[in-house]
């Protein structure tokens, strides 16, 4: 393989790399997870959420439950033309889109203080790629590592085999 050809493949395999692992799982309310009582405000607040990560609800399935809603479900607390519902006490809600997502509890919780509303940023230019890596104080190193070497290992081959390379 030539030098030219080499240095391409390093060059796409680290941008492979950077996507992959830069994913973040926010999980709503850290420690506290999604009960009553919590200031989900401001724990919104304090994450920059990225197209790609995800957003982790965790709690007592039989006693609460997470709706994606409108602006005026996510005001009033109704679930009235939802987008989606989960119940299964550990939600991963990938978002997929630069947008502001609104969060409800639909047993009656969103009147004790059960509702998130998130803005999700459209990912930054590869040339502010190392912020992005770095972009929130909860990621969950563990899944994205594990995620992302699931996403990169197959890429790699299909890497080798484009460029030519015999070390796969």
């Amino acid at each position: 393989m030539s030098s030219s050809s080499a240095t391409h493949l390093i060059i796409f395999l680290l941008c492979l790399l950077v996507a992959a692992v830069s994913a973040t799982d926010h999980i709503v309310g850290a420690n506290k997870g999604w009960n009553p009582g919590v200031n989900y405000t401001l724990w919104a607040n304090n994450h920059t959420f990225y197209v790609g990560d995800l957003i982790s609800f965790r709690y007592q399935k039989t006693q609460y439950n997470v709706f994606e809603v409108n602006q005026t479900g996510y005001d009033n607390c109704t679930t009235e033309g939802a987008v989606g519902n989960w119940s299964s006490g550990k939600d991963f809600i990938p978002l997929n889109k630069a947008r502001r997502y609104y969060f409800i509890c639909g047993n009656g919780g969103c009147f004790s203080g059960m509702k998130v509303l998130v803005v999700v940023h459209p990912l930054p230019s590869p040339s502010n790629a190392a912020v992005a890596a770095d972009h929130s104080s909860t990621k969950s190193a563990a899944a994205s590592v594990v995620g992302g070497a699931a996403m990169v290992m197959p890429l790699l081959v299909m890497a080798s085999i484009w460029f030519g390379s015999g070390w796969i």
